[in-house]
Order: C-alpha cells, then structure tokens, then sequence
C-alpha cells in the first residue's frame, strides 16, 4: 500500500513538473504574441477615425495625463470596438513600450485579475508612473478615468 501511494506521489510530481514546464511555455508564448499584437495595432490606423490613433506610452511620468486622454477619446470614438474592460485594458498595454511594457510583463505572467479590470489597471498605472491624487478626484464619475 505504501509503495503503491509512493509510486502514485512521484507520478504525480512529474505531471506537475511538466505542467509547469508547459505552462512557462505557453506564458512566454503570450508575451510574444502580446508583444506581436502591439506592434500590429501601431501600425493599423482606422480610415476616417475623428480621433487620432493614441501615441505609445513609455512610462514617461508627464506624459500619463496626456497618454490616458488620448486613450479614452479614441475608445469613447470606437466603443463598439471596447466593448468591455479586458478590451480595454489590452489596447493600453498594445500601447506600452520600453520601461511601462516591462511593468506591465509580471501582471500579464501571473494572469492577474487587473487584465480584466479597467478602472484597477488605470489605477495602478498611475501609482506607478506618478499621478497627483488630487487631480483625480475630479474625475471619479467619469466612465473611463
């Protein structure tokens, strides 16, 4: 009886060995194809948009008011394409480069909830990348701030 819970315990511990093997895999398979995605979506410029495609976003802390505007007039534009906040939150990380796409990297890893939630995201966002508190409290009804 022993042996065989011992034999069971080890095959056990090799399924999730390779689990987890595969399960690295495919994470790093998401960072490329996320990566890959916002290379695409910079280069896409829809035809007769009023609103212009939103400049990337480096982590530059006086740039955040600017790049958040930019963002939420060109999804207000094309809400049917943001239909909820996952969306959302995918086009601003499509947007991300250099120190904010590092940033971004670990939420994406362990799939964190913040992928899915806008407000949460546009709120870490700010705490990390500088953003005057006082400021925002002006804008707490707003649907996209």
């Amino acid at each position: 009886m022993v042996d065989e819970l011992v034999l069971l315990l080890h095959a056990l511990l090799m399924r999730h060995r390779a689990l987890s093997i595969e399960n690295s895999q495919l994470m790093e398979q998401l960072r490329l194809l996320v990566c890959e995605r916002a290379s695409l979506l910079r280069q896409v410029r829809p035809p007769s948009c009023p609103v212009p495609f939103p400049e990337t976003f480096s982590g530059e802390s006086a740039r955040l008011p600017e790049f958040i505007v930019q963002t939420t007039s060109y999804m207000l534009v094309n809400e049917n394409r943001f239909c909820n906040d996952a969306m959302k939150v995918a086009f601003l990380i499509s947007l991300l480069t250099g120190e904010a796409e590092e940033w971004v990297v670990p939420y994406i890893e362990m799939d964190s909830p913040i992928l899915g939630d806008y407000r949460a995201f546009l709120d870490e966002m700010k705490q990390c990348f500088g953003w005057d508190d006082d400021e925002d409290e002006d804008e707490e009804g707003d649907e996209y701030y």
